[in-house]
């Protein structure tokens, strides 16, 4: 049995709180780099030279690439052999959490109430965990700083069975075409389709930590993503709003079995930084 200890799950979250807010990840800066040289608008290389050069700053300057700094969000993976000395798994992710972004100044968007209003003094704590229990004795944490603009225009629909692929794709593109400028595009469109009404909303959330340009090992699902990037591109909408042929830099779908009477599909946005870190242990 492998055994992990409470302040090495701290330290290590502490870290890709940080990372993940002045590091662009690789997959990310090399497809905004790609987008940049094949985008078709004037206003959209601008845009996109503005973003690269945005990210450069961040990293060598060790200051945040958005003054929101999310809401951070955990997928983790808990081998079942496992053991976490010293604590819990959610208390020491809660713990780097707070630490992470404290000692890195980055902003507390967290709020205690969500119908009062009253601001977290916990330094953006509590943060959304989801634990899956895998096989083995590994300890995997995906890590994601979700920026609430892109949040706010994601979408969730229950259609139904009868609305067929035409049905779902049409949702997808009417989401991101009312989005607008307003989830900051170039995006990276997370699609969970089946399972439940919860189920879709997590399983769009989960596709957005695959990196980019990893399609779908089902070849019907990848040829899914291939055809909603190219249409959402076409919607014209642009790097930020302002026009031209990069509005997703990419489109990841995760599909689930469910129930005979429905069809359920949640697409969530994610904004062109798609700030994600991985904590191997």
């Amino acid at each position: 049995m492998k055994v992990i200890h409470y302040g090495e799950v701290v330290d290590k979250v502490v870290q890709a709180c940080q990372q993940a807010n002045f590091d662009l990840s690789e997959d990310v800066f090399n497809a905004l780099k790609s987008s940049l040289r094949n985008e078709k608008s004037k206003n959209g290389k601008i845009i996109l030279e503005q973003i690269v050069e945005n990210a450069t700053i961040a990293a060598t300057e060790r200051v945040p690439m958005c003054q929101d700094t999310g809401v951070a969000v955990f997928l983790v993976e808990l081998g079942q052999d496992c053991e976490i000395k010293g604590g819990s798994l959610i208390d020491a992710i809660n713990q780097g959490v707070m630490s992470g972004y404290g000692d890195g100044y980055l902003r507390h968007s967290i709020v205690s109430h969500p119908l009062k209003r009253i601001k977290s003094t916990e330094y953006n704590s509590p943060a959304v965990i989801h634990i899956e229990l895998v096989p083995g004795d590994d300890l995997l944490i995906h890590m994601t700083a979700k920026g609430g603009g892109a949040e706010n225009m994601s979408a969730l629909k229950m259609l139904k069975p009868s609305d067929g692929i035409q049905g779902v794709k049409q949702f997808i593109l009417e989401t991101v075409n009312v989005a607008g400028p307003n989830a900051c595009p170039p995006l990276v469109v997370g699609i969970g389709i089946g399972g439940n009404f919860e189920r879709c909303a997590y399983l769009a959330k989960k596709s957005l930590f695959r990196p980019i340009g990893e399609r779908s090992r089902l070849e019907d699902i990848a040829k899914l993503e291939e055809e909603l990037i190219a249409e959402i591109n076409d919607l014209g909408i642009g790097p930020q709003g302002m026009g031209g042929s990069t509005t997703t830099l990419d489109v990841k779908v995760e599909i689930e079995a469910c129930h005979i009477a429905a069809l359920p599909v949640a697409v969530n946005l994610n904004c062109h930084a798609s700030r994600h870190k991985v904590i191997k242990f």
